[in-house]
């Protein structure tokens, strides 16, 4: 009965060390995914930040042409 129970305490080691293992590799996993989204967003948010600002500058650049005076080209002596 002795083998018995130290087979059964062996196999509930083992078990729990490849448990433990297996559960500490899935932390350092979720880990590594959660600063991955985190690094992601930044430059998502910061993507559409510049964006926004070039979006902008283009605009002024169309608003600044359109009320600019035309350029009148004159038939000059040759």
């Amino acid at each position: 009965m002795t083998t018995l129970t130290t087979n059964s305490k062996k196999a509930r080691e083992r078990a729990e060390t490849s448990f433990s293992k297996t559960q500490t590799q899935s932390m350092a996993l979720n880990r590594i995914l959660s600063e991955q989204d985190a690094v992601s967003h930044a430059r998502d948010v910061k993507t559409a930040r510049l964006k926004e600002l070039r979006l902008e500058k283009e605009a002024d650049a169309i608003a600044a042409a359109a009320a600019a005076p035309p350029v009148v080209k004159r038939k000059g002596a040759r």
